[in-house]
Formats: C-alpha cells, sequence, structure tokens
C-alpha cells in the first residue's frame, strides 16, 4: 500500500523547492503552476462536496468527435458534455502509451516518478492515487472496467482495500473482450451479466451511483466512480446489432501513400495485432466502437439526471493515448507525434462556468486529472503530485497554463519505437531519440500536421538552444540520466 500521509516521501524536490531554487516567476510559468494549485484547497464545510464520475476511453483520437470537428463519427453525449463544461482542446499525455497514461491519470505523475514505464511495468504503489485520497476522506469509491496496468506479482489486478467496489477483469492479458468478458468483482471471478461489456460496465456503474452508503444521520456520502471502458481499442466490428455497420458507407481519406489493403497488416504496431479486411474497413469500426461507448456515456448521464445528481456532480471524460490512422506512414500509439500524444477531455462542472460550451485552449496533461479532482473535493493538493489543478482554467479561458511539458517514452521488447524524450510547448515540439533517429524539430503554428522536421535548417538556430535547455531541466528534475 501507498503512505496514507497526504505528503508522500519523496526523494526529488518538492515543487514548492523548484520553484524557490530557480527563483523566478518564468520557473512557475513554465510548470503551470498557480497560487491555486498550491495551497491549500476550500474548507470542506463552506460548501457539499461535489460527486465525481471519471471515465476513461481507449485509445481514442482526440478529434473523433462531433464536437471536435470529425466529419461523421456521432458522439451526441459527448457533444453534450462539451456542451454543458469545456473541451480542452490542447490536452496530451506525456508518455504515448496506455499503461504509463493510465498510472499518470490515477497518482497526478509523470511515468518517470510513479515508475509504470511502459506495459511491462507493473503497478509500483509508490504513489498514493486519488481514489485513495478521496476514500480517506469519506468519500464512498468505486473503479469500474479496464484496469491494464501489470501486478508484479503476478496476480493480474493491484490490491486497493480502499475501493468501496472493484469491478475488472483479467481476461486476455486484462484487455478483456467486449462480449461475454469474465469479471472480477471485489475479489471474486465473476460471469457478466449482459453479454456486451460496454453495457455491463455501464450497468455496474449506475448501480453504484443508485446505491451510495449513507451516514448514520442519514445524510449520503459523496461518491467517486472511476469508468474505464475498454473502447475504443481493437478489435473493432464488436459494437451491438443496431449499431454495426452504420458507417460502411462514410469515404474514408486515406494518408497519401498508404495501400489501404495491406497497411493495417504491417508491423508497425505490434499490440494492437494483425488487421484484417482494409485499412478503410478497421477506421469505420473504430468509429462505430466510439459511437456504441457514446451511447452508454448518454445512460450514464440520463441516470444522473434521473436520480437529481447532476448538479452536484463532476463529470470528466479523457482518452489515455490517441492512435495514428496512417499519418507518417504510421499505425497505433508511441512515436511523439500530435495524433499519438493527444487526447480528448472534457469536464462538466456544475456552477463553476459562465460560457458552457466554450474551448479551453491552455494545454493540459493527464496528470493533470489528480490535483484537478482533489481540489474540487476540497482536499488540499499534495506536494509530490507533478500535475496541476484545472479548475481555474476551467472557469476562465483567459487563465494562463503551462507552457511546456515533458515527453517521455521507453523502448519495450518488441516495439520498434526506441526510448525517446522530449519537450513540447505551445508552438514547438523538440524530441531527442536514444538511437536510430535525428532529433525532431516541429514547429506547430506553421506545421501542425508536423510535416517539416527543422532541426537541420538555419531556422532552427533561433529555437533549439532554449528548447535544449528546458529538456534537459525537466530531465535533470525528473532524474533522467
Amino acid at each position: 500500500m501507498a503512505d496514507n500521509k497526504v505528503n508522500n516521501a519523496n526523494p526529488k524536490l518538492s515543487r514548492r523547492e523548484m520553484i524557490r531554487l530557480l527563483g523566478s516567476a518564468s520557473a512557475a510559468g513554465l510548470m503551470g503552476l498557480g497560487p491555486e494549485v498550491l495551497s491549500a484547497a476550500t474548507d470542506k464545510s463552506n460548501r457539499e462536496r461535489p460527486n465525481i464520475v471519471f471515465i476513461l476511453g481507449d485509445n481514442h483520437t482526440y478529434d473523433y468527435m462531433g464536437c471536435a470537428g470529425h466529419p461523421f463519427v456521432q458522439t451526441p453525449n459527448l457533444d453534450r458534455l462539451a456542451r454543458e463544461g469545456h473541451r480542452f482542446e490542447n490536452t496530451c499525455s506525456p508518455t504515448a502509451i496506455c499503461a504509463p497514461s493510465r498510472a499518470s491519470i490515477l497518482t497526478g505523475c509523470y511515468a518517470s516518478t510513479h515508475g509504470v514505464r511502459n506495459i511491462q511495468s507493473p503497478w509500483t504503489y509508490q504513489k498514493t492515487s486519488f481514489l485513495e485520497y478521496l476514500s480517506q476522506e469519506g468519500y464512498d469509491t468505486g473503479f469500474i472496467g479496464k484496469w491494464h496496468i501489470k501486478e508484479a506479482d503476478g496476480s493480474g489486478l493491484p490490491k486497493l482495500p480502499f475501493l468501496d467496489l472493484f469491478v475488472s477483469f483479467t481476461y486476455r492479458f486484462g484487455q478483456g473482450a467486449y462480449w461475454n468478458c469474465p469479471l472480477v468483482v471485489n475479489g471474486e471471478e465473476t460471469p457478466s451479466r449482459k453479454p456486451y461489456l460496454p453495457e455491463e460496465l455501464t450497468d455496474r456503474t449506475i448501480e453504484f451511483i443508485e446505491k451510495q452508503r449513507e451516514h448514520e444521520d442519514g445524510s449520503k456520502k459523496p461518491f467517486c466512480v472511476y469508468l474505464s471502458h475498454k473502447s475504443a481499442h481493437p478489435p473493432y466490428k464488436q459494437s451491438p446489432k443496431d449499431l454495426r455497420g452504420i458507417y460502411d458507407d462514410q469515404e474514408i481519406k486515406l494518408p497519401k501513400g498508404i495501400d489501404p489493403m495491406w497497411f493495417g497488416k504491417t508491423d508497425q504496431n505490434v499490440f494492437l495485432g494483425t488487421m484484417m479486411g482494409s485499412f478503410e474497413d478497421q477506421i469505420r469500426g473504430y468509429c462505430e466502437t466510439i459511437t456504441a461507448m457514446d451511447r452508454e456515456i448518454g445512460r450514464l448521464l440520463d441516470s444522473l439526471d434521473k436520480n437529481g445528481l447532476a448538479e452536484n456532480t463532476v463529470v470528466i471524460y479523457m482518452g489515455d493515448n490517441g492512435n495514428l490512422w496512417g499519418e507518417h506512414q504510421l499505425h497505433g500509439l508511441k512515436w511523439p507525434y500530435e495524433e499519438s500524444i493527444r487526447l480528448p477531455f472534457i469536464m462538466r462542472i456544475p456552477g463553476r462556468t459562465n460560457d458552457a460550451g466554450v474551448d479551453r485552449p491552455q494545454m493540459a496533461l493527464n496528470i493533470d486529472v489528480a490535483p484537478t479532482l482533489l481540489e474540487l473535493a476540497g482536499i488540499r493538493i499534495p506536494d509530490d503530485m507533478e500535475g496541476e489543478s484545472l479548475v481555474s482554467q476551467f472557469q476562465n479561458a483567459d487563465t494562463k497554463g503551462r507552457e511546456a511539458f515533458l515527453l517521455e517514452y521507453w523502448r519495450f521488447f518488441p516495439e520498434r519505437c526506441p526510448t525517446y524524450f522530449g519537450v513540447r510547448t505551445n508552438s514547438q515540439k523538440y524530441v531527442e531519440f536514444e538511437k536510430g533517429y535525428d532529433p525532431w524539430l516541429f514547429n506547430l503554428e506553421n506545421d501542425p500536421n508536423e510535416n517539416n522536421n527543422l532541426y537541420e535548417t538555419p531556422d532552427a538556430q533561433q529555437a533549439l538552444p532554449e528548447l535544449k535547455k528546458t529538456l534537459e531541466w525537466f530531465k535533470d528534475r525528473q532524474g533522467i540520466s
């Protein structure tokens, strides 16, 4: 178990110490740290603590939503969340692969800190998750769905005794199956009651919400439930019959040079597996799977409305990583291109905004989820969390956000993508690879599709010194040699 104290032991400098040693306001700007993050949260006695519903999608590319401008994929319920809250349109994962991203969401830390560096790394118990902090402060907590971080002893699922409900699966190495997936419910192997996994997980989430325990005085306890979908991970064409094939007539525009009949069968991403059929059909199936998940999100939102809980429930939707669909002649994730690192991220916080539906431009990260939820719950944000609360950015589109973040990835067998570290700002991206590739330098304002590597051009000479300095600062802070 992780240390239950708010200030966990940490051999690295605390966030306050780093800013003090750097000795400048620009350091706080670089990290995106505001005084609201470093101060104690609002006294819980001043207002009712909100309930929290956090929903995670799998391999959901950031712009595959109606509210993000996708030409045909139907996501009416995610669109509703964006209308009633805010979509953070510039959200990223520092490590573009599932297990490290999931650990970063839970802990508010970079992978170099929490230790889950790739899909072969185990859950380390080094850092306390936001679910445990909320449990300590009186929340009913539940985790329902795909965990997909290895357990060191090989048992498949971690020991999380602070959870009131833990529903997951170990089937197919933790990937599960869309149909008839066996579950593990509070440690007990349990058959799924519904044949379609997303429907079963949504049912159990609704039941958890509706069965809140009560205090002795009859008042309801606040709850936090984390719903982790398998959608939209392959295999595709796995949706309910009434949705299967809804996009079969949609034209798919593949990147230049992609042969749709062989591209999905190459080894560009080992762990997504060999694809059957055309690459275009796989994309159609992917969109279909997202729409099927969106329908389940709608059922959950309707349940909050029906039970009179919507006005005091924070709802967040996020993906764990993006997915390359032929861009840069690649398929899958890991590589630090925008399609891989950027995430869909929508927050609805009742009573905290006057301009609902307006997208937020600030740079957000998956490590920001944990501190954001702790602030909303009135819990002091621990010094060793490396993310920042996004409450002020949610409330005001003009609030200054972070200026840069660290990209980090560690190669694992048999994947081909090498270890790399880099830095991304709002306008530039610089990446150094361990071996086999020259560094990348992209101007994201002039070249958002990252087609022109500027590293060896005269334009690079002005940008590179500061970017290299920032990268070395991040690596030194994270203890990366």
